[in-house]
């Protein structure tokens, strides 16, 4: 992991920005020797989010009718 010092990363900010979506490789920038922040790549967006879910939930039964159960906070 590539270490950057804030005035160097401020001075080149968008050139090191163009090379961490290229490479893929994240950059830690620090401030008097410290790290203060970790620059890395965006990671890929589902497409939409209808369906994200699709094969992990289970529906059993009809989801729409009143349960004929007796609640004790009903009582």
């Amino acid at each position: 992991m590539r270490t950057m010092k804030a005035g160097e990363f401020k001075a080149k900010c968008l050139k090191v920005m163009d090379q961490v979506a290229e490479s893929g490789e994240p950059v830690v920038i620090t401030k008097n020797g410290v790290p203060v922040a970790q620059l890395v790549p965006v990671g890929d967006k589902p497409k939409s989010i209808v369906g994200a879910l699709r094969h992990q939930v289970t529906i059993k039964g009809d989801i729409v009718s009143p349960v004929e159960a007796d609640w004790e906070a009903a009582r």
